[in-house]
């Protein structure tokens, strides 16, 4: 594919992206997003098929990115388990800021747990980097730099979970750290202690 072509299915999925999370996915639709992206339906639909088929690539251009990130660490024999767990946070905790509109998106559409073929195809795609830290996680105890009795399912639900709270809570979050978490200069500053408290955690936990 030229590079003309990639801009453009690049510019269509920024639209798309910022389009889902305006107005979730049901209320979105392909002519709107064809509109604010300028181009035609018949292009939209060449591209994507689908509002279906739109939305499956939004996800999986944000996550392909993710999970080649991981997939580096994991295979980086430098590292000790520890160190890519470490690192794994760190290239997580930027997520805050820089997918913000993303995890907006994703939390929107994952919170309505719907039954359908969408749902499925979106839950496969995400799981495939939670299953990623899963396998850091056990290959650490089998390596004998863990703990044998950690809960690896538990580790991956409290670093997801604590990034959701924080972002997708606002109005509660705000009130608890006493700040705007739905500033963007706020959300900056707070990066580094989403890190540290993080990796205090995990490193209590995890380590022997």
């Amino acid at each position: 594919m030229d590079k003309d072509k990639i801009d453009k299915k690049d510019h269509i999925l920024d639209v798309a992206e910022r389009v889902f999370s305006d107005h979730g996915f049901d209320g979105a639709s392909t002519r709107m997003i064809s509109g604010e992206a300028g181009v035609n339906m018949a292009m939209l639909n060449y591209y994507f098929g689908s509002k279906e088929g739109l939305f499956l690539a939004v996800i999986n251009r944000k996550i392909s990115s993710h999970k080649e990130a991981l997939q580096n660490i994991a295979t980086d024999n430098t590292l000790s388990q520890w160190e890519k767990v470490s690192e794994y946070i760190d290239i997580y905790s930027e997520k805050i800021v820089t997918n913000n509109c993303f995890q907006k998106l994703l939390y929107q559409e994952m919170g309505m747990n719907r039954r359908t073929e969408l749902a499925e195809n979106v839950r496969n795609i995400l799981m495939q980097n939670a299953l990623g830290l899963r396998k850091m996680l056990q290959d650490g105890v089998d390596k004998g730099e863990f703990k044998s009795d950690i809960d690896a399912d538990m580790v991956v639900a409290t670093l997801y979970g604590t990034k959701n709270y924080i972002v997708n809570m606002p109005l509660m979050t705000s009130a608890l750290l006493g700040c705007d978490i739905q500033d963007d200069k706020v959300l900056e500053q707070f990066k580094p202690r989403m890190k540290s408290y993080m990796k205090n955690l995990l490193k209590c936990y995890l380590l022997k």
